[in-house]
């Protein structure tokens, strides 16, 4: 009897933990889309119109939210509308929403009590859940805020290297779920993958990336088998 595949989706009751899992490590690739992009170039944020300049490259943005290092706190857009106006929060109000639906209450409190690297994170699983090009922080005044590009047309970089290396780099600077985090990864991409007792394969075209992982779903090994030229 064949197996049917679950799509990746945010469950009631998922815990934040589990929600960047799911989606973080698509969104650190984007990351990498962005930066193979820009190169070096610092963004230039215009909040009036609304776009994020890197040079002569201009792209369309959305507040996610802004971090004070002071008291350590991240403020989300939806909550700050009289500030960044309606047309410059919609992300931010969508994934509120998610928040509300789901129970996480991450994405559903106007403040949070975080660190810088936290911020990070909860804009890597918003840009993963509602399919952004990607995300950029812009210190302005005393404060990191946070956008969304939207409709960048930012080209895809896509090899079995980068997924490769995507995934080891989520799964070492994330507390996440490992064996979570390869399943939602290789989904996300398109690519199969398949199961077994303590390790999975995900099958790059003629490639194979194969992660061991311990009893309790932490990764042990990665290799990548490529494809003989």
């Amino acid at each position: 009897m064949k197996t049917i595949e679950e799509p990746v989706v945010i469950h009631e009751g998922d815990s934040f933990k589990t929600v960047l899992s799911k989606y973080g490590a698509l969104a650190l690739d984007k990351q990498e889309n962005l930066s193979e992009f820009i190169g070096d170039v610092e963004g230039d944020l215009d909040l009036e119109n609304g776009t994020l300049s890197f040079g002569d490259i201009k792209l369309p943005i959305e507040v996610l939210g802004f971090y004070n290092d002071d008291v350590k706190q991240w403020s989300w857009a939806w909550d700050s509308e009289e500030i960044f106006g309606a047309d410059l929060i919609k992300a931010a109000a969508e994934i509120m929403q998610a928040g509300i639906d789901a129970g996480i209450p991450e994405f559903s409190s106007p403040v949070i009590q975080a660190d810088y690297n936290a911020c990070h994170g909860l804009s890597m699983a918003t840009v993963g859940i509602l399919d952004l090009d990607a995300y950029y922080a812009v210190s302005e005044d005393g404060l990191d805020i946070f956008v969304a590009i939207k409709q960048g047309n930012i080209p895809a970089v896509d090899s079995v290297v980068k997924f490769k290396d995507t995934f080891y780099t989520f799964q070492k600077n994330f507390k996440v779920h490992g064996r979570l985090a390869l399943e939602s990864y290789a989904k996300l991409k398109g690519y199969r993958i398949k199961h077994h007792d303590d390790f999975d394969v995900v099958y790059l075209g003629e490639s194979r990336f194969i992660v061991g992982f311990t009893e309790r779903g932490n990764v042990s090994t990665i290799q990548l088998l490529l494809e003989e030229e």
